[in-house]
């Protein structure tokens, strides 16, 4: 398995609107990808910007390269989500996933 990371960062009152952005429309366009196993977001907000790291995880390099090309390295952006990020880092790390462990069940509440 590949964990796909990037980080970026948005005002901290666009924050929930990149949220929704993620969940309504880049999030459901990944299912699409062949070998795409899911992702995981996470968010810290600052004084004022909220940083965001995103981890995608595929089953392969080949699932990797069919969803950001030959460039892999470079990151990818849905245009909606792009115009709610104020800075990006542009490259996206790719890390063998060695361990795996069990996460909590989506139906739990969120904190």
């Amino acid at each position: 398995m590949i964990a796909r990371t990037w980080t970026g960062w948005t005002e901290l009152e666009d924050a929930g609107e990149y949220e929704k952005v993620l969940r309504e429309t880049v999030l459901p366009s990944l299912n699409k990808i062949n070998g795409y196993l899911g992702t995981q977001v996470m968010r810290k907000d600052g004084d004022k910007e909220s940083k965001f790291m995103v981890v995608n995880f595929f089953d392969s390099m080949d699932s990797v390269k069919e969803f950001a090309g030959e460039n892999f390295e470079v990151a990818v952006f849905e245009p909606e989500a792009r115009r709610l990020l104020s800075r990006v880092e542009n490259v996206a790390e790719h890390f063998v996933v060695r361990i795996k462990t069990n996460i909590a069940s989506e139906s739990r509440p969120e904190v």
